[in-house]
Parts: structure tokens; sequence; C-alpha cells
């Protein structure tokens, strides 16, 4: 029987809701203590992947994945897939088929990705694309461009009207030639969020009200329909959007940025399980790019909240809800600079430091971040390690490796990617269908999507 994505979202998240961890991870020892044995999983070895024959990750025994989307890669529509695969999350199950859509943060200008209805900016060379997957089969189907004519389409979230929000990191414009080593030649505004729904549906209007700042990540609360975004700088905050019209963004709303009661730098002295009360502060002005227009800072929304109290992070990444609860990563975050997991209670408007490594042999920056059907959290690993991980956390608070990147390629392994070790590159996008039996999970480099599948039952994930 055929579903809606309305209904299918709805399902997905009241999955997540009935299963998150926070009371349980709150009660343990384990959790930001030392590294854990793979809790059920066992040990991490070689696996071929079932499309190309090489050996690109470690995974658990009887784990089994299949790639797709190779940067170069010809899609559906004929044109080539682009390369930085980033945030991703499945956006609807019908008859079987899950589909994806997928981020590439793509810096500078240049030739659009998609066709001129799907671009918003005729020289932004970044976007999103949109994959198909054959839950039963466990086979790709297809891929083509959900959007075009952005930059640096970082992550995003799901929502539950079955979209994908978009999120653009940067504040560049038509006034900007050179930012952060890129080159720029642009025609309008960037740093927006983008309502991008499926197959080939997508406005590319953005969603100024939203807020114009550094963007990363986003979650929505499916009672209410407000939106958490997070912000990638050394100097981040936590914001939240209050639609007019829930489920309808573009009808305006408000946004605000999250202040903690007592504690203005969330960045280091952060106690673990300690509850911290929290208030919200107007942002005025979402639109503005700049604290300080001259020197081009990207502060101007930040330096709002900041200068009514609001609370500092360090570099705020990944972000998803579950079980009432918003879970956020804060990549060079804690004591030791290595990351921290924060859990904020939209029904109690409390935070509370869930995670944090203490070195990095234990955890080295997590970005993306998701929570499986099963209860268990799932951070993507971007440090300095020299084999990057994806870490599961168990219900107890366990931290442990759930699968290791070992992309190394030789000379012809893949026409359009140049040979190299990969293994140091940065997991991303992880999500799950609906029933928990698949994992989708991107390496940003050389760009590469891949399903996972196997006995999830036997352990957190």
């Amino acid at each position: 029987m055929s579903t809606s994505r309305r209904e299918f979202l709805g399902r997905s998240l009241g999955t997540f809701a009935a299963a998150a961890p926070l009371e349980a991870l709150l009660r343990s020892t384990a959790g930001g203590a030392e590294r854990q044995s793979n809790p059920g999983y066992g040990p991490l070895v070689p696996a071929k992947d079932e499309a190309t024959g090489l050996e690109l990750l470690k995974l658990p025994a009887d784990f089994r994945y299949v790639s797709y989307g190779w940067t170069g890669d010809a899609m559906t529509g004929g044109r080539r897939t682009p390369d930085a695969h980033d945030g991703m999350a499945v956006v609807a199950e019908v008859d079987g088929v899950a589909t994806l859509i997928r981020n590439h943060e793509v810096d500078g200008s240049g030739t659009p990705i998609g066709g001129e209805s799907l671009t918003y900016d005729p020289k932004g060379k970044a976007g999103c694309t949109q994959l198909k997957f054959d839950l039963t089969k466990g086979e790709w189907l297809s891929s083509d461009v959900a959007i075009s004519g952005t930059v640096r389409n970082c992550a995003g979230g799901p929502t539950p009207w079955g979209t994908w929000l978009t999120c653009e990191e940067t504040v560049v414009d038509e006034t900007t030639k050179a930012f952060g080593g890129s080159k720029y030649d642009l025609e309008k505004s960037h740093g927006w969020i983008f309502d991008v729904k499926p197959d080939g549906e997508a406005d590319p209007t953005p969603l100024e009200e939203m807020g114009r700042f550094v963007h990363e990540a986003v979650a929505v609360d499916p009672e209410t329909g407000v939106v958490y975004e997070t912000e990638d700088r050394d100097t981040s905050g936590f914001y939240r959007f209050t639609p007019k019209q829930p489920g309808k963004l573009a009808a305006g709303g408000a946004l605000e940025m999250l202040k903690v009661v007592g504690q203005s730098d969330l960045r280091r002295g952060c106690e673990r399980g300690k509850t911290l009360d929290v208030e919200w502060v107007p942002i005025e002005d979402p639109r503005r790019a700049h604290a300080d227009d001259e020197k081009q800072d990207g502060l101007g929304v930040f330096t709002q909240g900041q200068e009514q109290g609001a609370a500092t992070f360090a570099r705020l990444e990944g972000c998803w809800y579950a079980e009432d609860v918003v879970y956020f990563s804060a990549t060079s975050g804690g004591d030791a600079g290595f990351g921290q997991v924060w859990a904020y209670s939209p029904r109690n408007e409390t935070l509370t430091l869930v995670y944090e490594s203490p070195r990095r042999e234990v955890l080295d920056y997590p970005d993306n971040i998701t929570v499986s059907p099963r209860g268990g959290l799932l951070l993507c690993e971007d440090g300095k390690a020299p084999r990057h991980r994806l870490h599961g956390v168990t219900t107890d608070g366990q931290l442990f490796d759930f699968a290791e990147n070992a992309v190394v390629l030789k000379k012809g392994d893949r026409r359009a990617v140049k040979p190299g070790d990969y293994r140091a590159q940065e997991w991303c996008g992880a999500t799950f269908s609906a029933d928990g039996r698949w994992l989708f999970v991107n390496i940003q480099t050389p760009g590469v999507t891949f399903a996972i599948t196997g006995p999830w039952e036997n352990g957190a994930l």
C-alpha cells in the first residue's frame, strides 16, 4: 500500500521518539570516559563492497554494504554526480523504496549542477542530489539533482512534511570576491536554508527569516513544527525558529538564540549530566550577515544574541530530534577540545551535556549525528585521526566503534576519482531507514554513499 511522505515521516520520527537513550545515558557512569569494547557486534573486519568488490570499509562480521553515487558517476538525468558529499536523510519511503536527499558541500562559484527551474543562483555550483534505494532488494535505483545554485551545502535535516532542509555554511554574496581560500563571482546572497522537495519539485527560494549565518544542521520538533538550528564556527550559537504556520516555513516566523542561565560560555568547563536551565533571546534582524561589515566577520546573527547573554558553543554541527530531545554535537568543545554531545529538552527548557571526549583516541571531533530506531546514538567523526570512524553510543552511555573508513583507491578502481588513501576523510550524513534495517552514510572525499545492513539486533544500533 502506498504511503504518503507525511505518514512515513510521522511514523519514523515516532519510532525515534520511542527509543532514544537520554535518561539511560545520564544515569550511566561510562559515558564521557574511555572507549568500550564493541557491545554485541564484535571487532571490525575488512568487508567487500557489493558494488565494486573493493574493501572500502571495516565493519562487524556479518554486516554488508553497497556503494553508490560516487563523485563523477552519471546520474539518471545524464549529469555527473557532484563531489563533497555531506549531510543527508531519508525523506520518504513509498512501496518499499526509500528516497534520500544528499548535500554537496561545494565551495566557490561556477556552473550549477542542475537546470534553471531548480537553480537559485546561476553562479552557485553546490546543491543537493536525490537518491532512491529499494529496501527489499537492497539495490540502488537512481539519482538526480534536487536543488542547484547554492554554496557550501553542509548539513540540514528532514522535516515531518517529507522534505529536506538544506543549509548553506557561508555568508558570501555578490560583493564577495574571495573568502576562506575560495574565489567567488556570484549573483545572489548566500547563508540561507532551503526547503527541498524530492522528485524534482524543489522551490529554490531561501527561507530568509530562519537566519543568515554559517549554518550546519537542523532538527524539527514534529509536534510544534519548531526548527532548531546549529552554527559551525569557533564561536557559535544554538537557535530555534518558531514558524507562524507549522510546516509552512516560507510564511515566516521568529528566530531566537539559546541562553543558559548563569553560564554564557559552554566551550569548556562543563559538568556532564548537570541540568542547565535555559531561556531564549530574540534575533531582531535574522538577515544580518555581519556584525562588522568592513571585516566581513559573518557574526551578524550571533552577535545579536551574544549581546543579550546567549550561550557560546564550540563549532556546533550535527543535530537530531528524538524522544522530545534535540541532540547536537559541539565538534571542538570540551576541556580536551575533542568534542561534546549536548541534549536540549524543549518540554523542560533544560540543557544537558551527554558526552565529552577526553582525548583524540577516544573520539575525534563528532560531526553529524543521528539516532537509530533501537535507541543508540551514531556519531560521524571528522578530526585528524589517520582512520576515521563511525561511533556508536549505547543506551547506557558506552562509546564504541561501529565502522572504519578503509577507502584506498588504486589507479583504475574508480574512473572519475583520483587514486589515493582516503582513510582520514570524514564520515557524514548518517541516516536510518524507518525500520532501522538500513543505515545510509557518506564519506565526503572522494565522495561516496553507502547502504549498510546486518544483524543490528546484536548490539545497540
